[in-house]
């Protein structure tokens, strides 16, 4: 789908607050609401707007720590390990890259405590990784959801 200045502002506004009614943003690009709506729900259908969420805290549901981990895969593993890696609770993101790792992981536990767990007696257990480290994330400073879209 090919996206005009218009759909970008679109965008721009519900990647800000994806409650914003319909009317509103057809306020701030001024067009008429109906406009809006068809334009959204046809980035919808192609697929460039995926759905919908709330932005959760994790601590406020008692995830007090995260930690970016690096895993090196065995060789013709790939697959299999990643699937099972993606059904470990705990694992919020998985990134296959290229550098020293060939995927890094986002997670979050409880507690160091839990984390630990997590990462022993779940991750470096499952076959299929060669390799890992932990680097346990002590603040972020910055971190949004929201792609430039100029």
């Amino acid at each position: 789908m090919e996206l005009d200045d218009t759909d970008r502002e679109i965008l721009r506004i519900l990647q800000a607050d994806a409650r914003t009614p319909f009317s509103e943003v057809a306020r701030e690009i001024e067009m008429s609401s109906a406009t809006v709506h068809d334009r959204v729900s046809r980035m919808e259908e192609a697929g460039v707007i995926e759905g919908y969420h709330a932005e959760v805290d994790p601590r406020a549901v008692g995830l007090g720590i995260s930690a970016v981990v690096g895993l090196r895969v065995e060789q013709g593993r790939e697959q299999d390990t990643l699937e099972r890696l993606q059904e470990v609770e705990g694992v919020q993101e998985i990134h296959l890259t290229t550098g020293e790792w060939d995927v890094m992981a986002r997670v979050y536990a409880e507690d160091a405590d839990a984390l630990r767990e997590l990462m022993f007696e779940r991750v470096a257990r499952m076959d299929g990784f060669a390799r890992s480290q932990t680097m346990v994330i002590l603040g972020t400073h910055h971190e949004s959801q929201e792609l430039p879209l100029e």
